[in-house]
């Protein structure tokens, strides 16, 4: 096993990975910046290393740094996380070729699934349904209408090395096939330095439903069931679910199997989440996200497989603890972002003091934070201040649990995303499952209340 990891991130899923190591007897290293000196991730490590100023560039994303962290504190192991550097191939190698184990998905697995066109043709030739589309990148808005033609419109333009919408234009007709390339092209280089893109039929009204998956170094790959992430704003999730309420068991089944399958074929290893969307009874593979998600904490809940300890696992070379058939959903688990933003200002960030911080208790209930009562949330990273996970036997148990829970939360100091998940949880539209990723522009009843 693994004797000390550097964790090569912050907030609440550093003091994640932080509890997951102090549970397997491993020695941690917090890195931090400026800003996070006094961090709750910094408190509950071992040893802490300063890693640079409190712009990310120059601390969480300072590749030189972090490797000089993990030398300096005699590290064996770096955990990236989710977010920062997680899926960055470059970073993954340079760990893999020094004296460092990666705990994370292997840096060519990482490649394959990194460029978005060579994804789907991995997926493809596993048998897994995509969406149709182009199998190489496109490199004239020409080509973009003479998809259209065969397909119609909408379709949509996707950066290659895209993600959470960025580099991602909706076509509706021809005329505006040349702006949308060209735009698709500059931010596919400005968010991901690859302005290659693609095109491929797009989805006016679908579920987003992604499987979460782990796989070993000696050729296992297994997956731990679907997760609902339908409620996002501008691609951004907010509200998470396990099981989807959307699917029969059959289908279920089949759409597991298809994320499992796939990704083995590729010599997948360490988690891992694939992402499909789901419309009219059929799914179509998404992409492949090559790390740890915000949301593995709903799947944890309701299966018991602590996914974070599998990862240190995989990386020591150990085979996974369980089998397929060990793998049992049991109950509904939902995870609400707890965001330091203005649902009544168009989501403003509001940085501040939480003067007053009590996460709710009892029954059903989770807290991963990074956050205590008196710290400050920084107008430097993102705004999440913690994620609260509920459980229960079914979903109308769980949605009404949701709310006392909620509730019972008291966040002083700054603004945050509370009142928008009640509303969410008194939305017709929601509590009866009818919603799609469109639900917070075209469904959500509540959303005059936010305007």
């Amino acid at each position: 096993m693994i004797d000390k990891v550097l964790v090569a991130n912050r907030g609440e899923i550093a003091v994640r990975v932080v509890q997951a190591a102090n549970e397997l007897g491993i020695e941690t290293v917090a890195v931090y910046s400026d800003t996070d000196e006094t961090a709750k991730h910094v408190r509950r490590a071992d040893e802490a290393v300063h890693v640079g100023s409190s712009v990310a560039s120059k601390s969480y994303l300072d590749q030189e740094s972090l490797l000089d962290a993990a030398a300096e504190t005699g590290a064996d192991a770096i955990h990236p996380g989710y977010g920062f550097l997680a899926e960055n191939e470059s970073f993954a190698r340079q760990v893999e070729e020094s004296e460092f184990i990666w705990v994370g998905p292997p840096s060519d697995v990482m490649a394959d699934f990194g460029e978005k066109t060579k994804a789907r043709a991995i997926m493809d030739a596993a048998g897994v349904p995509i969406v149709p589309g182009t199998d190489e990148p496109v490199d004239d808005p020409g080509r973009v209408k003479a998809f259209a033609d065969e397909h119609g419109y909408p379709v949509a333009i996707k950066a290659d090395g895209g993600g959470g919408g960025r580099g991602l234009k909706v076509v509706t007709g021809p005329d505006e096939a040349e702006e949308a390339f060209t735009n698709a092209k500059r931010e596919g280089e400005a968010y991901f330095d690859n302005d290659a893109v693609y095109v491929e039929r797009f989805l006016e009204n679908p579920r987003h439903i992604e499987v979460q998956v782990i796989g070993d170094s000696h050729g296992t790959v297994r997956h731990l069931y679907e997760r609902d992430c339908s409620v996002q704003r501008r691609q951004q999730k907010l509200i998470e679910e396990t099981p989807s309420p959307v699917l029969d068991e059959e289908t279920r089944e089949e759409l597991c199997e298809a994320a499992r399958s796939g990704v083995a074929e590729a010599g997948y290893s360490s988690a891992g989440t694939v992402e499909f969307l789901y419309e009219d009874g059929d799914f179509y593979f998404l992409e492949v996200n090559a790390r740890i998600q915000v949301e593995h904490t709903v799947t944890e809940s309701v299966t018991g497989i602590d996914i974070v300890k599998e990862q240190f696992r995989v990386a020591a070379d150990e085979e996974l603890s369980f089998e397929q058939s060990d793998v049992n959903s049991r109950g509904v688990a939902m995870e609400f972002r707890i965001n330091a933003e203005d649902p009544y200002e168009e989501f403003t960030p509001t940085p501040g003091t939480l003067e007053t911080y009590r996460p709710p208790t009892g029954m059903g209930v989770r807290v991963d934070d990074g956050v205590n009562e008196g710290d400050r949330i920084s107008p430097f990273y993102d705004s999440l201040v913690g994620k609260f996970i509920v459980t229960a036997q079914d979903r109308q148990e769980v949605l009404e649990r949701s709310k006392r829970v909620l509730e019972e939360a008291q966040i002083e100091g700054i603004s945050t995303t509370i009142p928008f998940h009640l509303a969410v949880l008194e939305d017709n539209v929601f509590v009866e499952s009818d919603h799609t990723t469109k639900y917070l522009d075209h469904q959500f009843e509540g959303v005059t209340e936010f305007e």
